[in-house]
Formats: C-alpha cells, sequence, structure tokens
C-alpha cells in the first residue's frame, strides 16, 4: 500500500498544492497552525470520507473559495488507483473513484489507513464508546460486510428505542417490539461475534508490540459483553448462534425496564474492551505512561490486523505525538516504523523528535506553503 500523490485546492489554509511521495517515512515539520494537520486530514478523508477533527465539511473549504477538492493516488498490491473528493458550502459532496461516483459506504477499505492523534492517547482511559470505535474501525477497514452490517445495527437500535419511547408513552402497544427484538438480536449476534475473535487476535498482535515498545510489559486484551452470559463457544457460527438466543432472552427479560428507560439495555453498543498489563486493569490503574504505550500498541497492533486481514499493510499517519511521549518511546515507535517498512506520514514541531541520521523525506510547513529538505 503506497500513497503515490496528493493534489489540494482551496483545503484549509492551502489554496494549491501537489505533493508526490516514495514508500518510505514522509515527515512534515513546522510550528503549530502552519497547515501540518491539514495535510493528515486529507489524507484521513480519502480513507474514510470524513475528517476526524470536524463534522462539517463547509469547515474545509478556504476561506473566500467557493468549493475545495482533494485529488489522491495510491498503489494497492501495485495497481495503481485515483480517489477525489469535491465539496462545497451548501452543495452535495462527490466522491470519485476512476472517474465513477462512490458513496461513503463503498469508501471504507479501498485504503486501509491507521491514524494516531494526541487524542487517542486517552484511548485507555477514555469512556467505552473510544474502544467500540477503535474496534469498529478495524473491522470495518478489513470488511465490508461487517461496516454494513454495524450500519444496519445502528439502523435497527435507532428504530427499536423510538418503539420504546412511544410505548413508554402509551403511543404504541408492547408487542410492536417483537419484529425490531427479532432483527436486533441477529444483527448484534453477528456484530458481537465478529468482535471477539477479531479481539482475541488483536491481543496476540497488541502483546508483541507492547514487548517492542515498552522493554518487555505485556498486555491482554479482552472483549467484556454488557450483562455476560456464560459458556460461549469457540468458533463464529457456533458463537453467533448462541449469542442470538441469548439476546433474544435478555431483550424479553430487560423489556419493563428498556420500557422505562426509552433505550435498549443490552448490546454491542454497550460493550467494552478491557487492557491488562502485568494482571492490572490499565483504565482503572494504569499510570499515565503506562495507559499511552498501551494506547500506542492498539493503534500498532492494528497495523498488523489489517495486514493481515486485508493482505497489505495499511497508511500510518502519526499526527503530532512526538511531543506527547517521552524520549524512550519516541525512539521505540521511530524504530518500529523503521523496520515494519510502512509508508508513515509524520507531523511534528521540531526536527530534534527525530535522529540524527535522515529516516525519510522531510518537508517544512510554513504559512500553508511547503519545501523539501
Amino acid at each position: 500500500m503506497q500513497i503515490t500523490s496528493l493534489v489540494l485546492r482551496s483545503y484549509r489554509n492551502y489554496a494549491e498544492l501537489h505533493l508526490a511521495f516514495d514508500a518510505g517515512v514522509q515527515i512534515f515539520l513546522g510550528a503549530n497552525a502552519q497547515g501540518k494537520t491539514n495535510i493528515i486530514e486529507a489524507l484521513y478523508y480519502a480513507a474514510f470520507g470524513r475528517s476526524h477533527r470536524t463534522s462539517s465539511d463547509a469547515e474545509l473549504v478556504r476561506v473566500g473559495a467557493d468549493e475545495a477538492h482533494i485529488g489522491l493516488s495510491f498503489l494497492r498490491h501495485d495497481v495503481p488507483s485515483e480517489l477525489s473528493f469535491t465539496f462545497a458550502r451548501g452543495a452535495r459532496r462527490r466522491i470519485e473513484r476512476g472517474g465513477e461516483n462512490l458513496r461513503q459506504r463503498d469508501l471504507v477499505g479501498i485504503l486501509p489507513m491507521v491514524l494516531f492523534s494526541p487524542e487517542d492517547l486517552f484511548l485507555v482511559k477514555g469512556a467505552p464508546a473510544l474502544r467500540r470505535r477503535y474496534l469498529d474501525a478495524e473491522l470495518s477497514q478489513a470488511s465490508p460486510a461487517y461496516y454494513g452490517e454495524l450500519l444496519r445495527y445502528t439502523h435497527i437500535l435507532r428504530q427499536r428505542n423510538a418503539v420504546l419511547k412511544d410505548i413508554r408513552e402509551r403511543l404504541a402497544s408492547p408487542d410492536e417490539l417483537l419484529p425490531w427484538d427479532v432483527q436486533i438480536a441477529k444483527s448484534a449476534a453477528y456484530i458481537t461475534a465478529r468482535r471477539i475473535a477479531a479481539t482475541e487476535q488483536l491481543s496476540a498482535l497488541s502483546a508483541h508490540v507492547q514487548e517492542v515498545i515498552a522493554a518487555g510489559e505485556t498486555l491482554s486484551i479482552s472483549y467484556e459483553i454488557a450483562h455476560a452470559p456464560e459458556g460461549l463457544t469457540a468458533g463464529k457460527e457456533s458463537m453467533t448462534k448462541q449469542l442470538e438466543l441469548w439476546y433474544n432472552e435478555m431483550f424479553k427479560e430487560m423489556r419493563a425496564r428498556d420500557i422505562a428507560r426509552a433505550a435498549t439495555g443490552v448490546g454491542p453498543h454497550l460493550d467494552d474492551l478491557v487492557l491488562v498489563t502485568a494482571g492490572m486493569n490499565l483504565r482503572s490503574y494504569g499510570s499515565q505512561g503506562q495507559q499511552r504505550t498501551g494506547a500506542l500498541a492498539l493503534k500498532l497492533a492494528e497495523l498488523f490486523y489489517l495486514r493481515e486481514n486485508v493482505g497489505e499493510a495499511p497508511i500510518l499517519l502519526l499526527d503530532d505525538v512526538m511531543s506527547e511521549l517521552d524520549a524512550d518511546r519516541r525512539a521505540a515507535l521511530l524504530s518500529f516504523i523503521s523496520s515494519e517498512k510502512i509508508q508513515t506520514f509524520i507531523t511534528a514541531t521540531d526536527a530534534a523528535y527525530f535522529p540524527s541520521e535522515r529516516m525519510g523525506t522531510y518537508r517544512y510547513v510554513e504559512a500553508g506553503k511547503i519545501q523539501e529538505r
């Protein structure tokens, strides 16, 4: 996997930008608020069809311009391809691949990518929703079927909660829940079974990464189901069937409480990942350094997971995390990147964060202008 070029027009603080990339490490240096993260954001947008910083495409359009454009060329399995995005204030966005229109849901997985930013340092100690989002992003990039089912589950959940509210307000009969219960149990079982299988794989990968970047510390990850059933049998199909039966029973058992709260009280939207080092739950008892190392291990393990499941290493984006890591962790991270030969895009404010021997292409960013040195 390699991004070969990026074109920006009227995007954020870039009037016009053309960059070509080799397969190695791409380092963008400069003071804050000069446009470094805008490059990372544009690359991320090309992979997911959305920004990781804002939900409004209008904010991406350069001040004074009517529309913005992102163009990206890349190689996947050595086959060249192109993606382009055009968006304007108050107009419908256009996504194209090789000149053909795409929906956003068809975009996920075309260009596998892993982003690690300062916000991800809260992945371990933050709310369970952050870890669910991490796991779903990983699975969605590896499996379009999973992504489609996740969208379906979200829709069913929203509809079931609306019916629960109507029942609570005596605008609907409890019998109206039955068809939604059947649908949500099946969808929840599929999602949960695949999350469990992915977590088992991810745990082994994270343990390996943790040993490399944390001087021999080990990390284990387990999937925690809200109101967990006992005695699940390994194997995707067997586990999925068991979970479907269990979810159906739980929806019956929790019906009165769900109606009172107008919310579905069991399902993958409430589950969590538990990270343990040396028998210690990192979220509750880990030091800040251990939590940051755990978050870094999770993100780097995602690289291996995607490589194993899509057959090629994804693109790695590191946005302003060098200043958030101590010297030992920075050195371990950069050594890892060099040894794995993964195309990596890094932003930083200081060249001193990097080894004295140049480890890639260095570009200096100032006020929306980029110079390679």
